[in-house]
Order: structure tokens, then sequence, then C-alpha cells
């Protein structure tokens, strides 16, 4: 894994490691996946500003979230089923991030439970809820991420209904015989079956199944199916601020008149995000959709960004187009299922290296200070900051 170098790489691993229910569901996206190959183009379309004969020998990646210093401009984003990916997952990839000076997120439909988490990292961890019908369980979830010290509530607002997911039924994920499907599929990837599904154990999902009873991937699905709510709306998120005192940030937020209803209800920050493009295909992407939604609101409340981030230069990127920090999501997934904690470790040193290249050849020597003028508006890729 020392010989890594990209994402692609640790993808590359991630696919002939995992069973192909597993890799299909980190890798694929809602429908035809358009959203999901716009996030990446058009984020690679985003033309940055060379500049030279900058004094550039002394770099400050650092900046400061909700109040909490981080030594690098991202972190970890929330990733349902991370302890299927390597084993206990979620531990693993914490117990990275957390050396690396970065937050990590914790999903509520992971197979570690928040509490291990914590436990297992030492530190602080953010939360993330979905939108439920039942107000009493999510409170009591928000009790418990109070009650392991965690530091902010992510608020996942773009999951009222399940997105449509062909590979997840292709793959076994979810369908027909999906079960002796999986099976078979673990059976072929042996390394994997002792390591995760014998030595991983117990595959709970540990937030919504205490005490390693029952759970497993069927349970994930059901759980989706009845739990999440179609009807909520931004008066029935007015109780999050009542019962959580913390920072609070929305996550999925794409359309502008969504982030004044988020700076509305009092929120400290939103994620622009379309779901990592596995919701609602032939949505904006995020690069195209962040830089209006920073016009709008980007001085009421903290900007986060997540989707299409591959490589430190799009972390530039997308600061350049109006965030403070982004969160990674399938980058970190892959590097999880390839090497565990350890290929964490590994992808978070290649793109603090490559934002570190970024910035020096861009004339930029504080994170902080990124902002649009790091954009050549006058190239074709200025498309997706919404100026063209």
């Amino acid at each position: 894994m020392a010989h890594f170098g990209s994402t692609a790489d640790f993808r590359a691993a991630a696919r002939r490691r995992l069973p192909p229910f597993l890799f299909h569901y980190i890798d694929g996206g809602a429908y035809d996946e358009v959203t999901l190959r716009r996030n990446v183009a058009d984020l690679a379309e985003v033309a940055l500003r060379q500049r030279v004969l900058k004094d550039v020998s002394s770099l400050s990646l650092a900046t400061e979230l909700f109040g909490q210093r981080q030594r690098l401009p991202f972190g970890l984003g929330p990733v349902g089923l991370s302890g299927m990916y390597a084993r206990r997952g979620e531990v693993a990839a914490a117990r990275a991030a957390t050396a690396a000076g970065v937050p990590v997120c914790l999903s509520t439909l992971g197979v570690c439970s928040l509490e291990e988490v914590v436990r297992g990292c030492g530190a602080p961890v953010w939360f993330q809820l979905y939108v439920l019908r039942d107000r009493g369980y999510t409170r009591a979830m928000i009790e418990r991420a109070r009650a392991v010290g965690c530091s902010a509530l992510v608020f996942t607002v773009d999951l009222a209904v399940p997105g449509t997911r062909w590979r997840d039924a292709n793959s076994g994920l979810s369908g027909p015989f999906s079960g002796a499907r999986r099976l078979a599929q673990a059976i072929a990837h042996p390394r994997w079956a002792w390591d995760v599904g014998l030595l991983g154990r117990p595959h709970s999902l540990g937030n919504i199944l205490r005490d390693g009873a029952g759970g497993g991937l069927g349970d994930y699905i059901g759980w989706i199916t009845e739990n999440l709510d179609p009807s909520i709306s931004w008066k029935d998120l007015e109780f999050l601020r009542t019962e959580w005192n913390g920072p609070l940030i929305l996550k999925g937020i794409l359309d502008v008149e969504d982030a004044r209803e988020a700076v509305a209800l009092g929120a400290d920050g939103i994620v622009v995000s379309n779901h990592g493009g596995r919701q609602l295909d032939g949505v904006s992407s995020t690069a195209r959709a962040l830089p209006r939604i920073a016009d709008a609101v980007g001085d009421d409340l903290t900007l986060l960004a997540d989707g299409g981030v591959r490589t430190g230069l799009d972390v530039l990127r997308m600061l350049a187009l109006g965030a403070k920090s982004v969160l990674l999501g399938r980058a970190w997934a892959y590097a999880l299922a390839a090497g565990g904690g350890s290929g964490v470790a590994r992808l978070l040193g290649i793109l603090e290296a490559e934002l570190r290249t970024a910035m020096a050849l861009t004339g930029v020597t504080d994170v902080t200070a990124v902002d649009r003028s790091a954009l050549d508006l006058e190239d074709r890729g200025a498309r997706a900051t919404g100026r063209d």
C-alpha cells in the first residue's frame, strides 16, 4: 500500500478486495449516475490561477470549524456500513482521522456504535442523523451523542425517501435472492470473509440495534424503508435547536432557497451536497451549486461541501468556490476497504501533500484566505462557478 499514490489506486484495490455488493454500494449512485459523474467532472473543470514568484516557503493548512481547530481543511464525512469495508471499520477510520487532526462524522447506520467509536479513537466525533418518523428515537440518539461528548450534530435532510440505486439490486445488496448472492460473493473473497466477515463481528447496526442483537444488511435495508419520514418539513426541524445546544449542521443542501431556510432555522453550518449523486439523479453538481449558495448565505453560517473530491487539488477548488472545509466520502471509503485504518491514514497524507503542492503553485500560503481570486474565471472551467 505504500506505493499507492492516488484515490484511484485505493478504488482499484477496494474493487479487488470487496465482494461486489459492497464495492458497488460505495461506488454507485442513483439511476444512470449522471450526477455522480457530474460531481467529479465539474469539479475537475474548475480552473485555478497559476501564480509565480510568491514566497510559498511557509504554508498553513489549518483552519477552525465551530470553535475547534483542525489541522487540515477536510475531514471524513458519514458513510454507512463502513464497518463492513474493514474490520471494525468506523473505529479504524476515526483513529486515522484523529491522528491526522481532522474531524470524522459517524453515520447513524454504521456497524460500530457511537460509543465504540469514541472509545476507540479517544476523541470527540461528529454524529449524523437522518430524518426519521420517530421523534422519540431521534431525541434518544441526540442524548447519546451528547453523553459521549460529540462536538457537532449533522442532520441529513436529503433522504426523505431512499434514492433509486440500480446498482444495489444488480450487485446483490437488495432484490430477490440477495442473501444467497451475498454469501456466494463472500466465499469468493476469502480474505475479506475472514478478516471482516468472521473476525469483524458483530455486524449489527450498532446505533440502532444495541448489544449486537440482530442487525445485518437485511435490517439495514428494512430500517431505512420503515423509518424515513417523507412528511417532514422545516417546521419539524425546529425541535433540533431545543434538543441540541452544540453546533448544528444540515447536510444535503443544494438549492439557494433551502440554504436560506437553514439560516432561518438557526443552523450553524450546512453541507452543500447531493448525497454523492445517490439520491436524485440529474441535479446540479456540488461544484456548480456551491458558489450560488456561498453568494446567498456565506456570511450567515459555515459552508462545507462534499461530492466529487478525489485529490488535494479538488479540496483547493472547493475552498475557492466558497467552502470553509470539505467532507470526504467515497475517497476514504475506498482507502478503508483497501487497507483499513492504515489505508485511511495513507490517503489523508496523500491529500495533504497534494494540497500543499496546489497551494504553492497558486501562490496561496493560508487556506483560510482562499477565495475566488484563486480561480481563473476566463478559462472554460469557470462555468462551474456560476459566473459564465
